[in-house]
């Protein structure tokens, strides 16, 4: 395993990060203990969730991976400096979850404390503002005309950001919480908390966790790059597209009990024409060489320029073993020259 700093904090990473949102709807306690154990024996030192978790999200399944991985630490309390423990706070829009309001100040410091509650530990290493509360142009709002920029307060949410920072300080000096990052954010969101934390002396974002994959590759080359000047972690969140570059969707398949047979939030809206020829390029591409799609899936996105560590999930021990196994595989020139032809054919499939 290898592992690399998170940003600024003087903290060192696996290049696997440990994804959980499934524990409590498709995978149980024992199923969870497993995925732990092993990760840990191999090398993996971060893992992360949410008080929003298990997907997809309602409000019987809020706070139920929490409550898992503390029910793991329950039983293994000396264990808990193994890794570094990341969580989120839900933004707006959840009416089970703070009544679907914004994130404020007062609800970071609520926040906190119910998900050391649930996780079982005096501490979180890692605290991320799990979407912002302005509309972010993230879930497939990507495409120009499809929000509106120029429609936002600046300067309130501005504000807002500033107050949120001041109880992510609050936190910190409790010993609650040791570093903060953010996810399905952009580049102005980045550098407005790093202009806030410099004027104000407050703590300094750690790192934002974005979707990226070969399907969905739109924060590179600029958000990355800044990311990388900035010293502030990238790490991408379902690299392999909600299960879709594992080619287990191609041609409308719906395996039992896998993700896209649940009801999704969003949608199913990665299920596109383009993203089903996308996925057979690929599967063609890791057959010619040897590589299940999600190997090359996984180990593409690990090479990126600016990737500090990928977070996988899986549902069965068998995923975890081969999505991991990804981890230790170097792609040639020409399977990257493969990918890249496959990639300029379908850029953008969702």
């Amino acid at each position: 395993m290898k592992y690399v700093p998170l940003g600024r904090t003087g903290l060192e990473v696996s290049r696997v990060c440990l994804g959980t949102m499934t524990w409590g709807t498709q995978n149980t306690q024992a199923d969870a203990d497993a995925q732990l154990e092993y990760a840990l024996a191999n090398g993996v030192n971060f893992i992360d969730t949410a008080e929003m978790y298990s997907v997809p999200p309602t409000a019987e399944s809020y706070g139920k991976t929490e409550s898992i991985i503390g029910d793991w630490l329950s039983r293994n309390p000396s264990r808990r400096e193994e890794f570094v423990l990341a969580t989120k706070i839900a933004g707006p829009g959840l009416p089970y979850i703070r009544g679907g309001g914004p994130i404020t100040g007062e609800s970071v410091i609520a926040a906190v404390e119910t998900s050391l509650q649930r996780l079982k530990t005096d501490y979180i290493d890692l605290y991320q503002l799990h979407w912002p509360n302005r509309t972010s142009p993230h879930f497939a709002k990507h495409f120009p005309g499809h929000i509106s920029f120029s429609d936002v307060d600046r300067e309130a949410h501005s504000a807002q950001m500033l107050e949120i920072l001041k109880a992510i300080e609050t936190c910190i000096k409790a010993g609650k919480i040791r570093h903060y990052g953010l996810s399905d954010d952009t580049t102005w969101g980045i550098n407005e908390y790093i202009k806030l934390s410099d004027q104000h002396g407050l703590p300094r974002v750690a790192s934002i966790q974005n979707e990226f994959s070969l399907l969905h590759a739109k924060d590179w080359p600029y958000l990355i790059e800044n990311c990388i000047h900035e010293d502030v972690a990238y790490l991408p969140w379902s690299p392999l597209a909600a299960g879709a570059l594992s080619g287990k969707y191609i041609g409308g398949a719906r395996p039992e009990g896998s993700r896209w047979s649940y009801v999704q939030r969003h949608g199913l809206f990665r299920d596109t024409p383009a993203v089903d020829a996308a996925v057979r390029g690929y599967a063609e591409v890791a057959k010619k060489y040897g590589l299940t799609t999600a190997q090359l899936s996984l180990a593409w996105c690990d090479q990126v320029d600016g990737v500090t560590s990928t977070i996988i999930g899986a549902t069965t021990m068998d995923q975890l073993k081969e999505d991991m196994d990804a981890f230790d595989m170097a792609l040639s020139d020409d399977v990257l020259s493969d990918v890249l032809a496959v990639f300029k054919e379908y850029p953008v499939p969702f």
